[in-house]
């Protein structure tokens, strides 16, 4: 996954502690069995340190398989975001209960760091091979205090974590009001299906569905389709607010949401909202339709909350909601394109145009989304 930074919002982390405990900060939760890469931007001037710009994180194979395997598809990834970001250094560490710190070794190299060790020597090779250079790498059992680190290319550098909770990069995220999670089961758990809940919206979906067929029949006859349009995206506006405001929704109300977003008119003018004053009210109720429906329905919400992320910078919480989104519909047009989108490390920034357009549908129905803020 991918984290966006804004430039006057990149990092710079000189020692390789400090970098480790700023990764909860980076990728938004507190990675366990996983590789972080880090992609350095050049620094402005020779005194300065290469700034960290984007961060991608990969979950390390839990039954071993095969690390060569693993390597060639990382650096495959990083390479192409190195590429797209004009990037040629990266740093990486591995977050690994598994690991063991190593004997200290006579002489440099990554022999005696261990299987890691080993991937780690394979991921440099391939990224060396498109012009991408690993400037460092370590290993650490847990993203912890007072935990042990150690280089995976000198095995005679090492040193002890200091406490997270003091990192400068976790207090400026903290600031700012962006989450970091205790662990990716908190991002899972975010979208994960009310089985039960999604089975009584089901009961009134066919009700819901029929009640918006004879409306938009109705605008039809009335010669002016986009009534039906308006009035199903004003109506989800004022579920918006609704429960912005605590209240909550029955399982006719979700059905009948759920049919107003299979408008692609109302859709698609709803990612408008992820850069506008309703953002975050928004974003809770897509968060709660992905709890609620199930099938396309559910992957519409989820694409929306996926969107939503992506544009504030929560690259974690939109891959997870875009694998929701394809995991229950694979023809997804909107999530593949997300999906590739964030997987190729494209920024927030250049999909902004999406909410745009949406700003331009509801325009063209008299309905004006209000402000851009964000």
């Amino acid at each position: 996954m991918f984290g966006d930074r804004a430039p006057g919002d990149a990092l710079h982390v000189d020692d390789p502690g400090e970098l480790i405990v700023a990764v909860p900060a980076m990728v938004g939760f507190v990675p366990e069995r996983s590789l972080v890469v880090a992609v350095l931007r050049g620094a402005p001037s020779p005194e300065h340190s290469p700034i960290i710009d984007a961060v991608v994180r990969f979950d390390l194979d839990s039954d071993g398989g095969s690390r060569r395997g693993l390597a060639a598809a990382y650096a495959q990834c990083v390479a192409h975001i190195c590429a797209t970001e004009g990037a040629a250094e990266v740093l990486a560490v591995i977050v690994d209960d598994r690991v063991r710190e190593p004997r200290r070794a006579r002489k440099q190299g990554a022999a005696g760091a261990g299987p890691w060790g080993t991937l780690i020597a394979a991921f440099a090779r391939r990224l060396a091979a498109q012009e991408v250079f690993l400037e460092g790498a370590w290993a650490v059992r847990a993203i912890e205090a007072d935990q042990r680190w150690w280089s995976l290319l000198d095995p005679n550098h090492r040193g002890t974590l200091p406490d997270p909770a003091t990192s400068m990069v976790t207090v400026a995220h903290v600031l700012d009001g962006r989450p970091i999670r205790g662990a990716r089961s908190e991002l899972t758990d975010l979208v994960a299906q009310n089985e039960e809940l999604a089975q009584q919206v089901s009961a009134h979906l066919d009700n819901a569905l029929a009640v918006a067929h004879e409306r938009y029949a109705v605008a039809v006859r009335r010669g002016d389709p986009d009534r039906y349009h308006r009035q199903a995206l004003e109506h989800v506006l004022s579920q918006i607010a609704n429960t912005d405001s605590g209240a909550s929704l029955s399982a006719t109300e979700y059905a009948e949401l759920a049919v107003a977003l299979r408008d692609r008119t109302v859709r698609d003018s709803l990612f408008a909202l992820a850069i506008g004053d309703h953002a975050t009210a928004a974003e809770n109720l897509w968060v709660t339709l992905t709890h609620a429906l199930s099938g396309s329905d559910r992957a519409d919400a989820a694409t929306l909350l996926g969107y939503s992320a992506y544009i504030r910078g929560d690259g974690p919480l939109a891959g997870i909601a875009l694998q929701a989104a394809l995991d229950t519909d694979p023809a997804h047009s909107m999530a593949i394109l997300l999906e590739i989108s964030l997987r190729t490390g494209m920024r927030p920034d250049t999909l902004r145009r999406l909410a745009y357009c949406g700003l331009g549908i509801a325009a063209d129905l008299g309905i004006d989304l209000g402000p851009v803020v964000r």
